[in-house]
């Protein structure tokens, strides 16, 4: 079969080794993992390059999206005649640990944990940022757009207001979640020495691309994947198990 992939670039790497590997032919385009700040308009990005996927000649079978519900920005997006398939998961943390049952273990206590990878060291401006040598523990998608509307510094103390130090001795965590296609990069032990340096506690959790490779392998799992048919539109659910859902009718981001 012949599909179309949209994915974001924190996972180009995982995805590349996939699409290598897959029966299927894919062709393939990333976003920048710093567009899902504004969920708005990555929802009118994707949904742009939904609908050019469709109308392409190649004909795909199918397109692809390598997103969770990502802030929101894939709520909304509407399938036009090509099916659209997606992970069911809450964020691209979900994708990399290869299962929202692992995103919920490690993460329900605290949603707001700094997480990275080697996607994020290599291609984020957030979570963990590498500037000529230099690295900044980030906190994610919220911090992000405190920076972006009031500066660094406002951002900061806006965080740390909202964040205040927990009522116990034990350092806040910071994850890097490794996959053993990137391990060699050498990515966790610069994630860690930054964690450390900022008096964070550093977790190493192990990846799993099991979801990215059953995705370009058309594998799809309804427990696991969403497969959204023609004329319908990704609905949030917002809980741990179902996530997402397909409902018919226009969305939105059609308007």
């Amino acid at each position: 079969m012949l599909f179309k992939l949209i994915a974001c670039n924190v996972f180009l790497r995982e995805a590349y080794g996939c699409i290598a590997q897959s029966p299927h032919i894919i062709d393939a385009e990333f976003t920048e993992v710093g567009e899902h700040v504004h969920s708005a308009t990555l929802r009118a990005s994707l949904q742009a390059r939904i609908d050019a996927a469709d109308d392409n000649a190649r004909n795909y079978d199918a397109i692809l999206l390598l997103y969770g519900l990502c802030g929101n920005a894939t709520a909304g997006l509407q399938a036009r005649t090509k099916r659209v398939i997606i992970p069911r998961a809450h964020d691209c943390c979900a994708i990399l640990l290869g299962s929202r049952e692992r995103f919920r273990e490690h993460f329900s206590d605290d949603p707001s944990t700094p997480f990275g990878s080697a996607g994020y060291l290599e291609r984020g401006n957030y979570f963990m940022r590498v500037e000529g040598g230099d690295c900044t523990l980030l906190y994610g998608d919220a911090y992000a757009s405190y920076v972006e509307q009031y500066g660094e510094e406002a951002a900061r103390y806006i965080w740390d207001s909202l964040h205040p130090p927990a009522a116990t001795s034990a350092p806040a965590r910071a994850v890097f979640i490794d996959l053993p296609q990137t391990a060699h990069l050498g990515h966790a032990q610069t994630f860690r020495a930054q964690a450390e340096a900022e008096g964070k506690a550093y977790v190493h959790l192990d990846g799993d691309i099991r979801l990215i490779r059953a995705l370009m392998w058309g594998e799809w799992n309804p427990e696991e994947f969403l497969i959204v048919e023609p004329g319908q539109r990704i609905a949030g659910v917002y809980d741990w198990n179902e996530i997402m859902r397909a409902e018919d009718g226009i969305s939105s981001a059609e308007a």
